[in-house]
């Protein structure tokens, strides 16, 4: 069974954006949160589905997750869909290799976490000692459709 279109953009507001719904004017919707936080995206040596956050993730020297804060600072959400709404800057590689392929978005910034969603790069992104990975504003995609 799908979900309906109105759903599914609620959803992304929520996730992504702290954003209260209802869905037709029910009183029964979901709250946003007073302290909404960050998410954390990830890179992937492989397909990290299966798993958590730390399934198949890059361990280049001085790699972290990057927080990206549950707002439209941080979020585009239209359509049932949704990108990022500023750069993300992993930090500069020091050291050592990563062939990355996916990238993740999860709910810890250093831990397993739950991968909430998680996409296959447009291109196989090759990181060694100086190379500082970044997604530009709106290369991240993730589609509820």
């Amino acid at each position: 069974m799908a979900k309906s279109t109105s759903y599914k953009n609620a959803y992304m507001l929520l996730i992504f954006n702290n954003t209260a719904y209802t869905l037709l004017g029910d009183a029964n919707g979901l709250a946003a949160t007073g302290a909404p936080g960050s998410l954390y995206v990830s890179l992937h040596t492989a397909d990290p589905t299966a798993g958590d956050q730390t399934t198949s993730e890059a361990a280049y020297t001085d790699y972290a997750r990057v927080a990206v804060a549950r707002s439209g600072a941080g979020w585009t959400v239209a359509a049932n869909a949704v990108s990022n709404a500023a750069a993300v800057t992993f930090p500069a590689c020091t050291g050592s290799t990563a062939a990355c392929t996916y990238f993740g978005v999860g709910t810890s910034a250093t831990a397993a976490g739950k991968l909430m969603y998680s996409g296959l790069l447009t291109a196989q992104l090759d990181v060694s000692n100086g190379i500082t990975p970044e997604f530009a504003i709106g290369d991240l995609d993730i589609d509820e459709s």
